[in-house]
Parts: C-alpha cells; sequence; structure tokens
C-alpha cells in the first residue's frame, strides 16, 4: 500500500479541532488541489465560500443541529453546485443557457462531490481534519440567504477543515467482495451485509464503552424508514433546478 493509499484509507471525520485558524495559503492550496479533480465537460461546476464570520457560523451550526464542530474548525467551507457560472459563459459566447435541466443539477452536484473529496486527501495528506456537514441541507435556504447564493446556485455541503484535537478509530467499511461485482449486478450479497453488521457492532461498542449498539442495517432503516429532507425538491425548483 502506498502513501496515498494509506492516506484515503485512514480517513476519518472530526468533530473537535484545535482552536488554530488556517494560513490562507493552506485553504488556497486545498481549494486548488479540489478545483484539480476531474470535471465533466469542463463546466467546473464548484463554488467553494469560506466562512470566517462567527455569527454566520453559529447560524449554519444551528441549522445543521448543533454541530458545533462548525465553530471551532480551523477553516469552515461551503461548497456550493453552480450552474450559474456556466450559464453567464453561455451568453457571453451568444447563447441562452436552457433552464432547469436534469443532466445540468447532476453535472454541477457530480462535480461538486469530485471536487470535495479532492480536497479531504489534500488536507489528510498535510495532517489535517475534515468532517462534512451535509446537515447544511436541513435549511438549504437559510444557507442561502446568509451567503447570498444566486439562482442555478444551491449549497451541497459544508466541509470543516483543521488540526485534530481528537483520535478516533477509523470507521469500518463493507468488503470488497460487497461493492465490487463483476460483469453484471448479481444477487444480493445478504451475507456480507450481515458480517458487515457484526463489525460495525462491535466498532459501535468499543467506541462507546458498550453504551451504543447499532449496525449498518439498523442505521439504514432508521435513514430509508422515514422521509429524507422532503423541501429538497421544492427548494432546488425554487433555484432554477426544475428537473425537466
Amino acid at each position: 500500500m502506498n502513501e496515498t493509499h494509506q492516506i484515503i484509507r485512514s480517513h476519518r471525520s472530526i468533530r473537535a479541532f484545535v482552536d488554530e485558524p488556517l494560513a490562507d495559503e493552506t485553504v488556497e492550496a486545498i481549494v486548488a488541489c479540489a478545483t484539480a479533480a476531474a470535471t465533466s465537460s469542463n463546466v467546473q461546476a464548484t463554488t467553494v465560500i469560506r466562512v470566517r464570520s462567527a455569527e454566520t457560523r453559529a447560524t449554519i451550526a444551528e441549522v445543521a443541529g448543533g454541530q458545533t464542530q462548525i465553530m471551532t474548525a480551523g477553516a469552515f467551507l461551503v461548497w456550493c453546485a453552480d450552474m450559474r457560472r456556466a450559464s453567464v459563459a453561455s451568453e457571453l459566447a451568444g447563447i441562452e443557457a436552457a433552464s432547469g435541466m436534469t443532466e445540468h443539477f447532476i453535472i454541477a452536484t457530480v462535480d461538486v462531490a469530485l471536487a470535495g473529496q479532492n480536497a479531504v486527501i489534500a488536507a489528510e495528506s498535510l495532517g489535517l481534519g475534515i468532517c462534512y456537514i451535509g446537515a447544511v441541507r436541513n435549511d438549504p435556504q437559510t444557507v442561502s440567504d446568509l451567503l447570498e447564493l444566486p439562482d442555478n446556485v444551491y449549497p451541497v455541503f459544508g466541509m470543516c477543515i483543521g488540526v485534530p484535537d481528537q483520535d478516533p478509530e477509523v470507521k469500518p467499511r463493507l468488503s470488497q467482495h460487497v461493492v465490487l461485482r463483476e460483469e453484471i449486478y448479481g444477487e444480493d450479497d445478504v451475507a456480507g451485509i450481515e458480517e458487515y453488521d457484526e463489525a460495525m457492532a462491535a466498532y459501535y461498542a468499543s467506541r462507546s464503552g458498550g453504551s451504543r449498539q447499532a449496525t449498518w442495517s439498523s442505521e439504514m432503516a432508521g435513514l430509508l424508514g422515514r422521509e429524507g429532507r422532503p423541501h429538497m425538491r421544492q427548494f432546488l425548483a425554487d433555484r432554477g433546478f426544475t428537473m425537466r
């Protein structure tokens, strides 16, 4: 296993940070790595907003369910899917951009995810820790208003980056024989899921001193057994992503 593989496979979510702001050049270097990620048709549909304001961070932390690491991280970035910039470019070339295309929404969202993961690897290669904040989508309109996002731009996730002040274990992942298939999808690997449930139960018991009893299957039941952020469809439509 080479050094890059080791960094990637050692990823943990860090939720406690040393009180030490990241230097501008560090953030800029991480974002430069992010923007080097693959991008569909060279759209480059990622905009990153660094939030320094303590008041804005506190409001976003409240939106995100009280995730205090948003306020204490050395840097907090909001990663946005941005089709506005490409639309402006299209108009400069004399063509009005088609609005509300589902494919454009997919392009922008995938671009942001690819860029974000590049940033994670770049940050972790520097010894920093990160935590994705998908919960900015709990109230994406408030976040959009705070950041003054225009139409055809939406916040996909936040990202805390900083010097770790904790050393959590690496969370187990599904086995390769569950994830990697040959030629066709094939049958559901129930045995592989059950094997992973055992690993996750042991991980949670170890991490919590035995107080947390959970498996991957119970987590998925909790997630998929209820509606997940049903406001997102109308919010996206209001932002110009009407999915036609």
